[in-house]
């Protein structure tokens, strides 16, 4: 154990670190749909070099059943009330990558997708809040902390407190993480009043009440002992009326109650010197490999260009959130420069079309694969010279870290957790890690486009540079894992 843990334990009068579960819609590897599911299937493994036994609750998708079935361990089945129906519950252990996952099975909730979408993904998850809290005396493993993630977790810091009061486990400290405020699982009052029983007297803008209806994500942020996200920039953004989705009045209040943790990134897996998906290795100290890897991609994506024209790549969905309007404004101006645009993804049917109406128009120059492919992604880290990302608003972001780690240089808007990793480059010092820019403007996208582009051209010892530095930053998990140790111990 850390020194800093053993004397902040001793200041709680502990000897051991605080055991946690956390709690969420989905983990990898075994479910995922997102970077939700990468923090959750991850920091527990990093917890645990620490020395903090921390273990995950989640649902027993379809997609889990079909691959682990055989692997699973029964534990305990019983049922539970979810407005007038009594509802079976079964509780399966499985172990992967040394984690302990408990699975909550339920074949009519979760013997399909992960997120049906509307009332009936609402009533999903209900369902798995009351499962999860009335699971826990049995588990045989009494956590600490609760860690809740997203709105689909958010009501448990509530029923706990509310409904849970004289039970076992009706004190534990409970940690909501907001990995993006735009989700909050609204519905109206009479969904919680027959789901869960909850009293009228909570629907008020002073505990539930959220713009005429209720809102899963609201109850957590009053109820939860803490809070957190997934940026400091974003803690900071979510409280104010911009960014904060009629939220930023309670996350204001509890400012102090607030932390802001980076997420991380799986460095054994995006790592260039050993990734078995990229056509040739390399590392900072040796450059060269990533040339091959963009001459590779650059003939896989039939951009006809020359080796050195700057190739500029976005790995992104399709949508207003991720800046693709600002594409949209001006991408027929920024290939009036000698570049390359390359992008992988997917989102709205208006941006998608656009994206191969220009491919027609720059043919050699613009290549757009609509739709995500794993492999071709780790391609495209490793031979893209820059990385678009112009986020509206970024909780945190993954992309511009996994760039970074194969000298791809980052090219964002200062948002969220855009701005807390990215350093934009200084041309007096030679200090930064990659570029960007402050407004939500289209122009001022291009203009630092095109700036990068003229030191990837004319600074080639300056662009060497930047690349080193940005392959040496440290996007781990372990980074995030203490800091949450630390949050954790907070805590108790």
């Amino acid at each position: 154990m850390k020194r800093e843990f053993q004397q902040a334990l001793a200041e709680k009068g502990r000897t051991r670190l605080p055991t946690v579960l956390l709690v969420s819609a989905e983990c990898a590897p075994i479910s995922k749909t997102g970077g939700l599911a990468d923090v959750v299937g991850t920091l527990p493994k990093s917890l645990a070099a620490l020395g903090v036994d921390a273990r995950v609750i989640t649902p027993y998708h379809r997609c889990v059943k079909d691959r682990y079935r055989d692997r699973v361990e029964h534990m305990f089945s019983f049922s539970v009330d979810l407005g007038w129906r009594s509802q079976y519950v079964g509780i399966e252990k499985l172990v992967v990558d040394g984690v302990t996952i408990y699975l909550v099975d339920n074949e009519y909730y979760f013997g399909d997708r992960i997120y049906r979408g509307g009332m009936p993904e609402g009533e999903q998850y209900a369902f798995f809040t009351r499962a999860v809290l009335d699971a826990i005396p049995n588990l045989g493993f009494f956590p600490d902390i609760l860690h809740c993630n997203d709105w689909h977790t958010a009501m448990i810091p509530m029923l706990l407190r509310t409904q849970y009061g004289y039970y076992v486990h009706g004190r534990m400290k409970t940690l909501l993480t907001i990995h993006n405020i735009a989700y909050q699982g609204k519905f109206g009052f009479d969904f919680f009043r027959d789901l869960l029983r909850v009293e009228d007297r909570y629907f008020t803008s002073e505990f539930m009440e959220l713009n005429g209806c209720a809102a899963f994500l609201k109850a957590g942020c009053v109820f939860a002992d803490r809070l957190s996200t997934v940026s400091p920039t974003y803690a900071g953004e979510i409280c104010t009326p911009y960014y904060g989705e009629g939220l930023d009045g309670i996350l204001s209040a509890r400012r102090h109650q607030l932390s802001g943790i980076i997420n991380g990134i799986d460095t054994k897996l995006y790592n260039p010197f050993s990734d078995p998906l990229i056509p040739r290795k390399f590392d900072k100290g040796h450059l060269r490999g990533k040339q091959f890897c963009k001459d590779e991609l650059m003939g896989e994506m039939g951009l006809r260009a020359d080796s050195r024209t700057p190739l500029v790549a976005m790995v992104s969905r399709m949508t207003d959130q991720k800046g693709f309007d600002l594409v949209e404004c001006v991408l027929d101006e920024m290939m009036e420069s000698d570049i390359c645009f390359l992008l992988l993804g997917s989102g709205a049917k208006k941006f998608e079309e656009f994206m191969r109406a220009a491919e027609a128009r720059h043919r050699g120059r613009v290549c757009s694969y609509i739709g995500y492919n794993e492999e071709l992604s780790h391609r495209v880290y490793a031979g893209a010279d820059m990385l678009l990302m112009p986020s509206r608003f970024e909780p945190c972001g993954l992309s511009q870290m996994i760039a970074m780690r194969y000298g791809t240089l980052p090219i964002v808007r200062e948002t969220g957790g855009l701005k807390d990793t990215v350093k934009p480059y200084n041309k007096f010092t030679g200090e930064g890690n990659g570029f960007s820019f402050a407004n939500y403007n289209a122009h001022e996208m291009k203009a630092t486009v095109e700036m990068a582009c003229e030191v990837y051209r004319s600074q080639p010892e300056a662009w060497a540079q930047l690349q080193r530095n940005a392959m040496s930053e440290d996007f781990s998990f372990s980074r995030s894992a203490e800091d949450y140790a630390r949050l954790y111990i907070d805590m108790l």
